[in-house]
């Protein structure tokens, strides 16, 4: 069986895609979204083979959100939309296939058959990622999108990802790994990365660890082997 991720705002066309995709005979539905945030989550959680994707969501659209996913475990991606004008990009992008709604059972068993063809022959998912600029994040029941220009650092650990500004932490599902390579963070210890435009000093201790200071105040640990590289960005 296919494992398919669906990632669209409306309910109806969510269920809707599930019944076309259920009558196929050839998918499981691991899970349906109805945002970004939950999205990511999902795809980090389940490892889906595709994800059949609406362009333009509220806040984080389609294409935002593949360039928060992992490279190691990016699915193939069906764009489905009201949308004809993205159709260029989608296929500029290497997607699977790109599907106007509404959508026929038709249309639905030409995607699976070629996913099908894929998925035998082991081809890799070839999607050139956007650089992230902002960074969706939970705040109780709410997502806020938080600017690179706000992030100090970013921390991991056994609560999951952090992103700390001058006011406050938020929490994040796109990994260190994604961050590093796809904004202008910088990698100073395994769990760190760290804004250089908010470094105030740094104090060098003498195991050969360091430690950063931010600019409201926050202690970021500098490991051996990033040290000398964030020693040259400051020009010591």
């Amino acid at each position: 069986m296919i494992r398919v991720l669906i990632i669209d705002d409306e309910r109806h066309a969510r269920e809707e895609m599930e019944a076309l995709l259920s009558e196929t005979g050839e998918v499981e539905v691991v899970n349906s979204c109805e945002n970004a945030f939950d999205a990511l989550k999902a795809i980090n959680q389940h490892r889906p083979d595709v994800v059949f994707l609406d362009i333009q969501m509220p806040m984080v659209n389609g294409f935002e959100l593949l360039s928060m996913v992992n490279q190691d475990i990016m699915p193939h991606v069906v764009f489905v939309t009201a949308y004809d004008e993205y159709s260029l990009k989608a296929f500029e992008e290497k997607t699977l296939d790109y599907i106007l709604k509404p959508v026929s059972i038709e249309r639905i068993n030409k995607t699976v058959a070629k996913l099908k063809e894929l998925l035998v022959t082991a081809q890799p998912v070839a999607f050139e990622a956007e650089e992230i600029k902002r960074i969706p994040c939970l705040i109780g029941k709410r997502i806020k999108l938080i600017g690179l220009d706000k992030v100090e650092f970013v921390s991991t650990g056994t609560r999951g990802h952090y992103l700390v500004t001058s006011e406050d932490e938020y929490y994040t599902d796109i990994t260190l790994k994604v961050l590093e390579e796809r904004t202008n963070l910088i990698r100073c210890h395994k769990q760190y990365l760290v804004n250089m435009d908010f470094v105030n000093e740094i104090a060098l201790l003498e195991n050969g660890l360091g430690v950063i200071t931010t600019s409201s105040d926050g202690s970021v640990p500098v490991s051996r082997m990033y040290l000398k590289k964030i020693k040259s960005m400051l020009l010591l």
